[in-house]
C-alpha cells in the first residue's frame, strides 16, 4: 500500500454536485434579465455553502511551529483528548506512547501526524478502504514510536529531556543544552496543563515580538 491508495474523500455520486443548482423548471422569465442573474448567483452560492457545511472541512497537518496562542492551545488540549483515547482504544503500552509524551517534540510530532491521518481516513466522505490504510499506517508508526521513546530516555515512572548531541561549533548562538535531569511522573494530568500554559505563553511573547518589530519598523512586513 502507498499514498497513491489514499485517495481524497469522493462527494456523493450526485450530478448535482457538479453541475450546481438545477434551474430547468424555474421560471424567472417574469424577472427582468438582472434580477433573475442575481437570483441565480445567490442560489449558486447558498448550494456550495450548503455543500461545505455538509462535507466539512478536509483535516490538515498541523504546523505546530506557526500556530498562533489560541490555535495551539485548543490543538493540545484536542491531541492530548485523542491520545487518552488511542492509548486505551488500543491498550497501547507506554514503550509506544509514555505519559511524558507532549514534553518530548518528537513524539507530539508523530502523534500529530498519526491523529490528523485518523481523521483523515475516518471522515463521513472516506472511502471503504480508508480504514484499513490507516490501520496499515498505524502500524509503521507504532514502530517509530518505539524508536522515539528509546532515543528519548522517557518511561512510565520517570522523564527527562530527549538528549541532544551537541556539535562543535555548530549550535546556533544564544541555544543551550536542555537540562537533562531525569524526574519521577507522579501527576501527569497537572504537567500537561502546565505545559500548555508554558507554550502558549511562550508563542504568545513570541507572537508580541513581531509586532512590536513591524510597528517600530512603520508597519513593513
Amino acid at each position: 500500500m502507498n499514498a497513491d491508495d489514499i485517495a481524497p474523500p469522493d462527494l456523493p455520486e450526485d450530478p448535482g454536485l457538479e453541475q450546481g443548482p438545477d434551474f430547468s423548471e424555474i421560471d424567472l422569465s417574469d424577472l427582468p434579465p438582472e434580477v433573475a442573474a442575481k437570483t441565480k448567483q445567490f442560489a449558486e452560492e447558498a448550494y456550495v455553502n450548503n455543500i461545505a457545511s455538509h462535507l466539512g472541512e478536509i483535516p490538515r497537518p498541523i504546523n505546530w511551529r506557526r500556530l498562533p496562542p489560541d490555535d495551539l492551545e485548543h490543538e493540545l488540549l484536542e491531541l492530548n483528548a485523542w491520545v487518552d483515547w488511542l492509548r486505551h482504544e488500543y491498550g497501547l503500552p507506554p514503550q509506544i506512547v509514555p505519559p511524558m509524551w507532549h514534553r518530548h517534540p518528537e513524539l507530539l510530532w508523530e502523534l500529530s501526524a498519526l491523529r490528523q491521518h485518523w481523521l483523515f481516513c475516518f471522515d463521513a466522505q472516506a472511502k471503504g478502504n480508508q480504514a484499513l490504510a490507516w490501520h496499515h499506517d498505524f502500524a509503521q508508526a507504532r514502530e517509530r514510536l518505539r524508536d522515539w521513546v528509546t532515543i528519548s530516555g522517557t518511561r512510565l515512572d520517570r522523564d527527562r529531556p530527549t538528549r541532544i548531541t551537541v556539535w562543535p561549533g555548530g549550535e546556533a548562538e544564544g541555544w543551550t543544552e536542555p537540562d537533562n535531569t531525569e524526574r519521577p511522573v507522579t501527576e501527569r494530568i497537572k504537567d500537561f496543563l502546565a505545559f500548555v500554559d508554558e507554550q502558549v505563553a511562550t508563542r504568545r511573547d513570541e507572537q508580541d515580538t513581531v509586532i512590536r518589530a513591524v510597528v517600530a519598523d512603520g508597519g513593513a512586513v
